[in-house]
């Protein structure tokens, strides 16, 4: 097989040539052009990010790229789903009051803000997947209706898949409510009892009549009806029905790349990935530790396996930072730098995976631009 080609840039700059002209350039020798994008809605599906972390890519770089879509005859949106955990980007009200405060609106960015899977998480396509793990995947309805795909990562530790990148944001970040349920967990979900407030909203979601009061007015699942399809959790505003968290790292990595397949599933798709402020953990925590290594530089690809190959390889080439969680770990050179920070994840999985079921290629030719 043809190893994929991965475009590099570092974070060089000259008068002239700043970062954002030195992501044009990159993206366009990577090929963004050779898309045809007249006339069709373009998702760009970018992270936020949680309010009060300061890690994620600023809006400057995706109103970049809009103008670039805009200019060869798109109609690009930026889009993210709304979160499995309660926290201000679980619902579309607040998921948009975050994606405000944090720099993305239509006159910084240049075009409209859009929360995929609708008000409460609801609102998903059920694509054909016939994965190992995944028969179909429910992917917010915005991004599963757009025409081509484009996704915007920040490159970073993750605290279930060892790092999150190109196949964690297309993956899971695609996943509606209870799309993120189903990769996050073998399980059907639960009721916290004490948190039910018996609304009954729970009861008027689940399509498998499954859920009742019982004699404590809280809501209870029939297990044997419920299909684990994730409603109750998505339309829950009380914290009450509640995922449970037992899905293994491996299986998890390996769900959500049969979602990212789902997600660019017969689409023109293009993938960008900031190597910089690689904090050790998600950008879903209201947070953001002291970064791992320095600032590396922007990569770009059609083939989002080889980027995301890469990209780890780069970070695990370059210098720890000191007194970062690494010094903490006590991090000795040529360990696994994911893999140290998060000792019971195996980022590798996801990977492999990914390209078992065609999406990519872990064999690649790094191109420096």
């Amino acid at each position: 097989m043809e190893k994929s080609k991965v475009y590099f840039t570092n974070l060089r700059t000259k008068p002239g040539l700043n970062l954002l002209d030195k992501l044009e350039r990159l993206i366009k020798k990577a090929g963004i052009e050779d898309i045809d994008f007249k006339n069709k809605f373009v998702a760009i599906k970018i992270h936020f990010g949680e309010p009060g972390n300061l890690a994620y890519i600023r809006p400057n770089y995706a109103a970049k790229v809009v103008k670039i879509i805009k200019e060869l005859g798109g109609v690009p949106f930026l889009t993210d789903s709304n979160t499995l955990y309660t926290g201000r980007r679980a619902n579309a009200v607040d998921h948009l009051d975050s994606a405000f405060e944090n720099g993305f609106n239509p006159l910084t960015v240049g075009c409209n803000i859009i929360i995929a899977d609708g008000l409460k998480g609801t609102e998903y396509r059920e694509i054909e997947v016939d994965g190992k793990h995944c028969k179909t995947a429910k992917i917010g309805s915005a991004i599963a209706d757009a025409d081509i795909v484009i996704s915007m990562n920040h490159f970073k530790g993750h605290e279930m898949t060892g790092f999150g990148g190109a196949l964690k944001n297309l993956g899971m970040g695609s996943g509606s409510r209870g799309g993120k349920l189903e990769m996050h967990s073998a399980s059907q979900p639960k009721i916290k009892e004490k948190n039910c407030k018996a609304c009954k909203q729970c009861i008027k979601s689940c399509s498998q009549k499954a859920i009742n009061l019982n004699e404590n007015k809280a809501a209870s699942i029939d297990y044997s009806k419920c299909i684990g399809c994730g409603q109750c959790v998505a339309v829950c505003q009380f914290n009450a029905a509640q995922v449970v968290w037992n899905e293994s790292a491996d299986t998890a990595n390996e769900k959500i790349a049969e979602y990212a397949y789902a997600v660019i599933k017969g689409k023109e798709n293009f993938h960008i990935n900031f190597i910089m402020n690689v904090s050790p953990d998600c950008d879903c925590f209201d947070s953001n530790d002291l970064p791992i290594v320095p600032d590396i530089g922007i990569a770009a690809s059609f083939d989002p396996v080889a980027l995301d190959k890469a990209s780890v390889d780069l970070v695990n080439k370059a210098p720890i930072i000191e007194g970062s969680i690494l010094t903490d770990k006590h991090y000795h050179e040529g360990e696994d730098k994911f893999n140290h920070v998060h000792m019971n994840t195996n980022w590798e999985t996801g990977l492999k995976h990914g390209e078992e079921i065609g999406m990519g290629n872990l064999e690649y030719e790094l191109v420096t631009v």
